[in-house]
């Protein structure tokens, strides 16, 4: 079985009981490699000489376990790896965002990274819809007194536009903010002239900062400014309404290419739902799967951080298929490059001997061979 990485084990073993650490990382590599985070179908794969129902028992009786916080458990892990990719001066994009199925509603706070997004904090809320601002607060305080060493940007889409959370955001060391507006809210240019976003001109094509302006009648907050840009219509393809960016950022440049960047939680909902995880399958609710979670998080991160590494080293086109020269983005994210990659590598393990005597058919390939089995080692070198 692969190791985890020596940042999982340096600080997992210190919360873990030796039998715990060894369950820990088997339904780590089972998340990998099935890429189903459904308590029954992990157990179905879990590798213990008992019966399919006393896996279950087993596994619900490991994710109740008090050890799985996420302050305690990802928090220490997180920073770590925060302190070796970024220097002090970064900004650190963070996104809010919230998903909703069935009778779930999580509320995730993350670090943009390589166009995807880091889960920083969550929690499962009590309740179906929209967080309010105290929801909002609450959790951005440990995640800001985290990153206190770092200057932040917040990004939240309209859900997350409030006045209160603005207002709260500008108060914090190092923080700025850019929330996307709903188009009907009111603005306040000149002395008692109020208008609605919508109303303001913005067409296809036309982009206009807003400086110093006052924001909703009821709560008045002021000054602010607002980055407003509606796309053009490109390939036939057209944007429905524009963006209203209320941000405390100095100009339409800064304050849109941030906001821009909260497309990478939409992207890590995917992978962790119907993209890679599956996470809308599992039945486990409250305390399990928080856990889940919080175990998906630490796969998640795993493949993530093995797909950066394995670019770096240049062999991401033995795993996957490269992006081509026209191509405007990236044919396969580092996310699926290592979940890929750790999957090829057991196919290798499975099919070692059957490898060797297909290259044995084909001695005139040598050369090429040779070259994947220096990309193989190195490949292992990054699981």
């Amino acid at each position: 079985m692969k190791k985890l990485p020596s940042l999982y084990q340096n600080y997992l073993q210190q919360y873990f009981s030796p039998l715990e650490y060894l369950m820990l990382s088997i339904l780590l590599m089972l998340l990998q490699k099935h890429r189903w985070v459904r308590l029954e179908k992990l157990a179905e794969n879990f590798p213990s000489p008992i019966h399919q129902r006393s896996r279950i028992k087993k596994l619900q009786r490991f994710l109740s376990r008090p050890q799985w916080d996420v302050a305690k458990l990802w928090f220490p892990i997180f920073k770590a790896w925060l302190e070796q990719t970024f220097d002090p001066d970064e900004v650190l994009y963070i996104a809010v965002d919230r998903s909703q199925w069935g009778n779930v509603n999580l509320f995730m706070i993350s670090l943009i990274y390589q166009k995807r997004a880091i889960p920083i904090d969550f929690t499962l809320l009590g309740k179906l819809g929209n967080t309010s601002a105290d929801e909002q607060t609450v959790l951005l305080s440990r995640v800001l007194e985290l990153l206190k060493d770092y200057q932040k940007g917040v990004i939240g889409d309209r859900e997350f536009c409030s006045v209160d959370l603005a207002k709260w955001l500008e108060s914090q060391p190092n923080t700025y903010f850019s929330l996307r507006l709903k188009k009907n809210t009111c603005v306040q240019q000149e002395e008692k002239i109020w208008q609605p976003l919508q109303t303001l001109g913005i067409r296809p094509g036309i982009s206009a900062y807003y400086r110093g302006v006052k924001v909703t009648k009821s709560k008045g907050f002021a000054p602010v400014n607002i980055a407003a840009k509606w796309k053009r219509t490109y390939g036939g393809i057209s944007v429905d309404e524009a963006w209203f960016v209320l941000t405390n950022l100095p100009d339409i440049e800064s304050s849109l290419s941030a906001y821009a960047r909260r497309m990478g939680i939409e992207e890590m909902f995917r992978d962790f739902k119907s993209g890679g995880y599956n996470l809308e399958g599992t039945q486990v609710r409250g305390q399990r799967l928080s856990a889940l979670i919080l175990l998906m998080t630490l796969a998640y991160c795993y493949s993530l951080f093995s797909g950066s590494a394995l670019l770096n080293k240049g062999i991401a086109k033995y795993v996957a298929r490269p992006t081509e020269r026209k191509q405007k983005y990236r044919q396969h994210s580092h996310f699926y490059l290592g979940l890929q990659g750790g999957v090829w590598l057991d196919s290798l393990a499975d099919f070692a001997d059957e490898v060797e005597l297909m290259m044995s058919f084909s001695p005139q390939s040598r050369h090429h061979y040779q070259k994947g089995l220096r990309a193989i080692s190195l490949l292992q070198s990054v699981f």
